[in-house]
């Protein structure tokens, strides 16, 4: 079915190219403008952590410059640079990119967009027809792509696409359409290709300048993955636990419809939330036992301390909270603060739900795994005491949609150990594996 949709989308596209060829005037002109696509289509700006095309500005300019069924051929001539792919989807790439310039070229002729000079007489009518062809161009892209990525992945493929591509982008896109009519403007104004330099040039620009911030960012974020390992390194139990809480906080995230830079801050909390443990003694991360009262303190600072290594750090600013109160607990009985309900941060409730849930699935030195559908009843068990119980239906749900991948390749429990739980377990009214006041309130 997948060749089939593809295949069919492909033969749309070449016989819309083919119109388009047969109608198109001004040859030199297309030419001109299939060169700006050419070089617009090898460079990308960045908007939150999606790639938007530049030539989407040419595209938008082509159908005032010289007309919609410029558009499609300039469309086709910007499809010939890609990324190094399987040759079903290059295909798909292309067709997808002709047959959505042509939507929008058949929303901007339905609207009498004007083409050349009389733009200048006719400005709010341009304004008109290339905001609809923008609209359209996404809307042919949009139903295309949701319809390979069903045919491919499923329904939730397109669920995440139209949610964290669509959304994201439609307003970016749109503003793009503005300065392809201002491009336009300019090219008719007498400058010609050198209006492309003039308007694509700032984007590129600001495409360097954002890239800079990226790799920055990405560094940062390499050095704190690195500061995971080494506290992982500590207990074999524990290994790949922080990536599986970034995981799965970010699978709540996207079920709660966080925006993209929330989402993004979400699971780097998410991964953040245990890097004050690299503090910890080994001696206590690793003993099978129950901790002492000078123990549980020193697991107790791992939030305050997680905080301070982070604290430098512009970009984790907002996920600070999150770290220090991923202990807290809904009816007030956890730590640092014992704050209670909507007190406790936003992503700190997120985390705490996913990090008892990781805990309970994993296996630790005095306790098989437990399954996945009992540990969600025991989360369901503790709303309102240990966690809030909106997050806690939430996180229920999308795991019994989408499934949980547990720890594997873990050491089995040591039959030597008769301690039933620890610190990292949900305590179900014990002391959370501690002894005497350290023992305090639950620890989840």
């Amino acid at each position: 079915m997948l060749r089939c949709a593809v295949a069919g989308t492909a033969v749309i596209a070449l016989v819309a190219l083919g119109l388009a060829i047969s109608e198109t005037q001004n040859p030199l002109v297309v030419a001109g403008l299939c060169l700006v696509a050419l070089v617009a289509s090898s460079l990308r700006s960045v908007h939150t952590q999606r790639q938007i095309e530049l030539v989407s500005v040419v595209l938008v300019a082509v159908y005032v410059i010289a007309g919609p069924a410029a558009a499609v051929i300039v469309a086709a001539a910007g499809s010939l640079v890609q990324a190094p792919a399987p040759a079903i989807k290059r295909i798909f790439n292309s067709a997808q990119r002709v047959v959505s310039a042509a939507g929008a070229a058949v929303a901007y002729a339905a609207l009498d967009g004007p083409v050349g000079d009389e733009v200048f007489a006719r400005v709010p009518d341009a304004l008109i027809a290339t905001t609809a062809a923008s609209v359209a161009l996404q809307l042919v892209n949009a139903v295309l792509v949701s319809m390979v990525l069903s045919l491919e992945r499923g329904p939730n493929a397109v669920k995440e696409f139209l949610r964290h591509v669509v959304r994201t982008t439609a307003l970016p896109v749109l503003g793009y359409g503005l300065l392809g009519l201002s491009m336009a403007v300019v090219w008719l104004g007498g400058l010609s290709i050198f209006a492309g330099v003039l308007i694509l040039g700032p984007l590129v620009v600001a495409r360097w300048a954002l890239s800079q911030y990226e790799a920055e960012r990405l560094a940062q974020a390499a050095t704190m993955r690195a500061f995971i390992q080494v506290i992982e390194a500590k207990d074999l139990y524990t290994r790949g636990h922080s990536e599986r809480v970034s995981e799965g906080v970010g699978m709540l995230g996207r079920q709660l419809g966080l925006n993209q830079d929330r989402q993004s801050a979400l699971e780097h909390a998410g991964l953040l939330h245990d890097v004050g443990k690299v503090g910890v003694p080994t001696s206590i991360i690793r003993k099978p036992g129950r901790l002492d009262d000078a123990e549980m303190d020193a697991i107790r600072l791992h939030p305050a301390r997680g905080v301070e290594l982070i604290g430098n750090i512009p970009f984790l600013e907002e996920v600070k909270s999150a770290v220090l109160h991923h202990h807290e607990k809904y009816d007030g009985s956890g730590y640092p603060a014992g704050l209670a309900g909507e007190k406790i941060p936003y992503f700190a409730r997120i985390i705490g739900i996913v990090d008892a849930f990781d805990c309970l699935t994993s296996t630790r030195s005095y306790r098989p795994a437990r399954g996945v559908e009992e540990t969600l009843e025991i989360l369901l068990q503790d709303r309102y005491t240990h966690f809030d119980p909106l997050l806690v239906d939430a996180f229920v749900q999308v795991i019994r949609q989408q499934g949980w991948n547990a720890a594997a390749d873990q050491p089995a429990p040591d039959a030597n150990v008769e301690v039933s739980i620890d610190h990292d377990d949900l305590s179900l009214g014990s002391g959370g594996g501690a002894s005497g006041s350290a023992a305090g309130p639950a620890d989840g």
